[in-house]
């Protein structure tokens, strides 16, 4: 056999190799939320991506949380702060709250984050007020589009953007599903909009996007997606992934209200996007598959 056929051999048993080992390799996730403690609602998911399939979650926050002032009566004392007075809770709660979030964080084994501290105003429902006047959304899209070819993400996850939710919320998933539209099937991440839910209810309708934007819209032959919160293990199965979830939201305390959601929401549910490309579906199927597993073997002991 000539060289230049030895070659060749090499090469595509390289190239073969190479994308075997991108196929089997952990996930990479990029979670996109508007404000610090959004990203509670998929508290599980994100720790057993971290701990238990040796993934990477990075997050993404658009807003700087100021606005949460309003609900911060308790931690008044707890930070010393006069929090719940506007000028003042501007002031201090973006610092207070990206070290809640990286505390949280740390239980659920984030990596890294990106802060793009664009102002948390107020509660609203005006999505095109929010993107065209509040946000520099121009400067905001380029450079996640940045981190997410630098990075080359499996995914993104991004809260579901429904109707009756802050516009901040529904503004933060239209980016990212914008920024998906827009890349090239090679770079684009899958886009998985969250949402939590009770094991006795289902969502109130079949979700099938917002109202004048295309772009929301789910496919509606694709199961949803589910993580159960419920899940027991432990010693004598007394332990569940709830134990997670409040230990994250026990960490945003200038948040009094995040507190009453102790013990709240048995299942993380996720929802495929129509701008992903179908052939996405069996890799999402297999993620979800492994994060269905619960790892941890009961131990036995004598007393």
């Amino acid at each position: 056999m000539d060289m230049k056929k030895i070659l060749l051999i090499i090469l595509v048993l390289c190239v073969v190799n190479m994308h075997a080992q991108q196929k089997d390799a952990p996930p990479k996730v990029l979670v996109i939320t508007a404000h610090p403690d959004d990203e509670t609602g998929i508290s599980v998911a994100i720790y057993k991506i971290t701990h238990e399939l040796k993934g990477t979650v990075d997050l993404a926050l658009i807003t700087n949380g100021e606005g949460g002032y309003k609900y911060s009566t308790l931690a008044e004392a707890y930070y010393g702060l006069p929090l719940t007075d506007e000028a003042s809770g501007r002031e201090y709660l973006p610092s207070i709250r990206k070290t809640e979030l990286m505390n949280g964080g740390k239980i659920m084994g984030i990596r890294n984050y990106y802060f793009f501290d664009q102002k948390d105003h107020k509660y609203t429902l005006d999505i095109t007020g929010v993107m065209d006047s509040i946000w520099d959304t121009v400067l905001v899209k380029r450079r996640l589009a940045g981190i997410i070819r630098q990075e080359k993400y499996n995914s993104i996850f991004c809260l579901l953007p429904v109707p009756e939710t802050h516009a901040h919320h529904k503004c933060a998933s239209l980016i990212a599903l914008q920024l998906a539209s827009e890349l090239s099937e090679k770079e684009r991440p899958t886009v998985l909009g969250y949402t939590i839910g009770m094991v006795q209810d289902s969502l109130p309708k079949p979700y099938t996007g917002l109202e004048g934007f295309p772009i929301t819209r789910v496919d509606v032959g694709v199961p949803v997606f589910t993580i159960d919160r419920n899940a027991a293990f432990g010693f004598k199965n007394r332990l569940s992934y709830k134990v997670v979830a409040n230990w994250v939201i026990a960490e945003h305390k200038s948040q009094g209200t995040m507190q009453l959601a102790m013990n709240m929401g048995d299942t993380e549910r996720f929802l495929f996007f129509a701008v992903n490309p179908l052939a996405r579906i069996p890799l999402v199927e297999k993620l979800f598959l492994e994060l269905k597993k619960v790892p941890y073997v009961a131990k036995e002991y004598k007393e």
